[in-house]
């Protein structure tokens, strides 16, 4: 069995005929959204599904133009267990907007504060500031999602009781296989990040690290147990 803890389904030309064939598969896929209103677009298609899920999120590098969406985030954050992807990105791509983020990445975990969900955190150029403010507001169950950080701030990741998903591409390269190497292996977990990466492959990458796919499993009941 294959888990995905990090997939972008919605953003793929067929969602329904690749959900379709992972349930049949018996794959377990955690659908990211990039924002509140393609949550409420699509959670109603994914809630047929046994093994497919649909997380509530507000990207990053979108959060300065769609922060109106902070109230649809509110409104429908107890209509699924997953959320994500949300975050800070202080890449040359979203340090523009680093105070913005920072705001409503402050009210969106405000509002997290004391619910028992899963969430996928994106920390591209911000880790540390990232899980600065996680623990300010106590937020538990965080998966970081393909981590690019610091190695040595890993060992801060995991003193909370977080966990990492890997993808096949940090498999291949050198800092991701440095950053994996210093990642306790029950903390482990798998992503696709589909369709935004172009190896996706979740088999390879364990293939890659030596890894089964009964750890991993494993390692994804013990976090849900956390929130049942």
């Amino acid at each position: 069995m294959i888990i995905d803890t990090h997939c972008h389904f919605d953003m793929m030309p067929n969602p329904e005929a690749y959900i379709s064939t992972k349930e049949r598969e018996g794959d377990i896929v955690i659908g990211m959204t990039n924002l509140p209103s393609h949550f409420i677009t699509g959670v109603s298609h994914v809630n047929v599904f046994k093994h497919i899920r649909l997380a509530l999120g507000l990207h990053p590098l979108l959060a300065a133009k769609y922060r109106n969406e902070i109230a649809l985030f509110k409104k429908y954050i107890d209509q699924t267990s997953y959320i994500g992807e949300i975050g800070l990105d202080f890449s040359k791509e979203g340090i523009a907007t680093k105070n913005v983020q920072i705001e409503v990445l402050r009210d969106l975990l405000e509002s997290l504060k004391g619910k028992k969900k899963i969430i996928s955190v994106h920390s591209r150029k911000a880790a540390n500031t990232l899980l600065d403010m996680l623990c300010e507001f106590n937020i538990e169950n965080v998966i970081f999602h393909w981590y690019s950080g610091p190695v040595d701030l890993i060992p801060s990741i995991i003193s909370r009781g977080y966990y990492l998903s890997i993808n096949e591409v940090m498999t291949v390269s050198k800092n991701g296989r440095s950053i994996i190497e210093n990642i306790p292996r029950t903390r482990i977990l798998t992503e696709s990040d589909a369709p935004f990466n172009s190896k996706a492959d979740i088999r390879k990458a364990l293939k890659n690290i030596q890894m089964t796919e009964d750890v991993i499993y494993d390692n994804f009941k013990s976090l849900l147990a956390h929130i049942q």
